[in-house]
């Protein structure tokens, strides 16, 4: 999404907000945008993005080979690190 200036609204656009912010809950139709209860297949990947830094990290030959074993290609094996190290961050933060 591109930054910058929306076009403003028309006084007929404005007055339909201020109608539909007027109205309770309960009294607006939104039976065509149903509530998403089942948020099992979302990527966090999509809209959020976290800042990465680069370092220079060593690690045993066989702990890298195993990781480029275990995702398809090899490709991801950062990736998959990353998941491994924060998933064992959050542990040991919630059992110190």
């Amino acid at each position: 999404m591109k930054r910058g200036t929306s076009r403003k609204l028309t006084k007929a656009q404005q007055a339909e907000i201020q109608a539909l912010a007027a109205l309770p809950d309960e009294q607006i139709d939104t039976s065509d945008i149903p509530e998403i209860t089942d948020w099992s297949g979302a990527r966090r990947t999509l809209l959020y993005r976290p800042v990465k830094q680069q370092i220079t990290l060593r690690l045993d030959a066989d702990v890298v080979a195993w990781f480029k074993a275990s995702v398809p290609g090899g490709r991801g094996y950062q990736t998959e690190i990353n998941r491994v190290l924060r998933a064992h961050a959050r542990r040991s933060l919630e059992h110190p």
